[in-house]
């Protein structure tokens, strides 16, 4: 059960093309938004589309493959857990982001 503690599944679609660093000590990190789709009714029975947004995070192999093959558009599973993180801007305002630290990467569809 320990592994489930902190998992995150998910499988949307790509809102851009990744961004990819590569940093100075060799390692790669890929950068990239996936939106979830999920629909249901409302009390008046019309259908209602909700869509999250969710900021992923991939490193080393999994980076390259990002870069490699994932494009904007492209359907993805994913498979990792959430962090957040913090740091204070330009004007000396702490802001916080939760990612998704990917660990397994599925492409989808065509």
């Amino acid at each position: 059960m320990n592994t489930l503690r902190n998992k995150v599944q998910l499988i949307g679609n790509l809102g851009n093309d990744p961004e990819i660093i590569n940093l100075e000590s060799g390692k790669t990190l890929a950068k990239f938004a996936i939106a979830t789709n999920e629909s249901y009714k409302n009390a008046q029975g019309e259908k209602v589309a909700d869509t999250q947004w969710h900021n992923i995070v991939a490193w080393g192999k999994t980076a390259q493959i990002v870069e490699k093959y994932v494009t904007k558009g492209k359907e993805v599973a994913i498979e990792g857990k959430l962090t957040t993180r913090s740091w204070e801007d330009k004007d000396g305002m702490r802001r916080y982001t939760t990612e998704v630290v990917c660990s397994e990467l599925l492409m989808l569809g065509k």
